[in-house]
């Protein structure tokens, strides 16, 4: 195990990715940045909080100056400013100060959350990412972009700021639930979609080894999928130009997210929306009806939807014309045009969006036809 993916910015190093079978290096990892005289606030979630909390803790006590644990309730519904204010507040109570340290121990919200605190208390602390989720590990907690959603508008508030270290024990893969487990695919296979059709390949090809969470697999799995959003994020790091692909299925997936209230899953959600754009890349002529189709049925075997009965087409649409990717009026829409490669469209319309939304809208008319 024990691999390391060093994040530059500038050519310059900016992190490390350190990936573990569990929480042992931790200490040795945070002792490079002098914590025997700083003080540690885990930041975690109520699920995560009685599973990790304690593992974490005693492997760092003994190594700085105090270590204290936040929990808030689990979920997106979580993701707002009330619960920064809640971190705010306790973080002044127990005296922090800008040379201590934020240590974020869950899964993308986690990520988030503790992210945007640490860029804005005191105008900056140290933060560290420990994420415990596939989808976490994969994707949001590489890269920098941390916030919280905004009354309907997802992400909306938030700063690009980048963690001292992501930490992965990979392990913990194999405690998440099948529901968590799965959604968290949907990252991976966008990795596929975007960016390197070899390592969709991949992904197909180990079905077995991923649905057994083989450690070596998931290992594998992860390093390939980190390394791809690193290739990505280096060239663009604030999102000004080619780090938008990685928002592949997210415009759709967001405005299902919020009209579901978050009942479903983002992975389950962001595989909802590739579906769409998928479509609409079939439609554009970007892809044969071959390709979508396939693209379409391989989710299924990785338990994510590609339909879904309880939604209103027309409210997924006017949800997606409050996307932050939008420039002007127009969304900055990310089609494909084969496996493994993606680009950003300005030109599709709401006609054309409405359809990819009716193309995963099961209703009970299509069940008796």
């Amino acid at each position: 195990m024990s691999q390391r993916l060093t994040i530059n910015q500038n050519n310059k190093p900016i992190y490390d990715i350190v990936y573990e079978n569990d929480f042992s290096q931790l200490s040795d990892e945070l002792e490079k940045f002098d914590i025997l005289n700083k003080k540690l606030c885990i930041i975690t979630d109520s699920k995560v909080n009685g599973l990790y909390s304690d593992d974490v803790c005693n492997v760092l006590k003994d190594k700085c100056k105090q270590v204290v644990v936040f929990s808030f309730p689990d979920g997106e519904k979580s993701k707002n400013l009330d619960t920064v204010k809640n971190i705010y507040e306790f973080l002044i109570q127990n005296k922090f100060e800008r040379k201590d340290m934020l240590l974020a121990l869950g899964g993308g919200v986690v990520g988030d959350i503790t992210g945007f605190v640490a860029a804005t208390y005191l105008r900056g602390v140290d933060f560290v990412q420990i994420p415990t989720t596939l989808l976490a590990q994969v994707d949001s907690s590489v890269g920098g972009k941390t916030g919280v959603d905004f009354d309907q508008y997802k992400n909306m508030v938030g700063a690009f700021y980048m963690p001292k270290l992501v930490y992965m024990n990979l392990a913990v893969l194999r405690s998440l639930d099948d529901r968590q487990y799965y959604a968290g695919m949907a990252e991976v296979m966008k990795y596929g979609l975007i960016k390197n059709a070899t390592f969709y390949e991949w992904i197909i090809d180990h079905m077995y080894e991923i649905h057994d969470r083989d450690l070596e697999t998931l290992e594998e799995m992860v390093v390939k999928s980190c390394t791809f959003k690193k290739l990505v994020v280096e060239k663009d790091p604030t999102e000004k130009g080619e780090r938008a692909i990685l928002n592949f299925g997210h415009t759709i997936g967001h405005a299902v997210e919020k009209a579901m209230n978050f009942e479903l899953l983002h992975g389950e959600c962001v595989a909802l929306g590739s579906v769409a754009a998928a479509y609409i890349s079939w439609k554009k002529n970007l892809l044969s009806m071959d390709e979508y189709y396939e693209i379409r049925d391989m989710f299924v075997p990785f338990n994510l939807p590609i339909s879904i009965d309880n939604i209103d087409p027309e409210e997924i649409l006017s949800l997606t014309a409050s996307d932050k990717k939008m420039e002007g009026n127009q969304i900055k829409f990310i089609l494909l045009k084969k496996v493994g490669k993606a680009i950003i469209d300005s030109t599709v319309t709401q006609e054309e969006i409405l359809e990819g939304i009716k193309e995963i809208y099961f209703s009970e008319e299509d069940e008796h036809e």
